[in-house]
């Protein structure tokens, strides 16, 4: 598996919602979105960090059903 790039929450986040996500809610720091698709409704949530680490990228992807290359494609 390819190395997550390093990028920040903002980065992410505007990255998700190319790629369908809308902001929902706001937690503190942590930002919640969500997508609907004819499976059901996928949720994520991304702190505002200034830079995410890559096990919590990985996270943030898994939790979106992502791929890496998908992600990177739209950053």
């Amino acid at each position: 598996m390819p190395k997550p790039p390093k990028v920040s929450g903002k980065a992410a986040i505007r990255a998700l919602e190319r790629l369908g996500f809308l902001q929902i809610r706001q937690q503190g720091s942590h930002i919640i979105l969500k997508k609907q698709t004819p499976g059901g409704e996928i949720g994520c949530v991304v702190p505002l960090h200034r830079e995410l680490a890559v096990g919590t990228l990985r996270s943030i992807l898994k939790q979106a059903k992502i791929d890496l290359k998908k992600f990177a494609e739209n950053l």
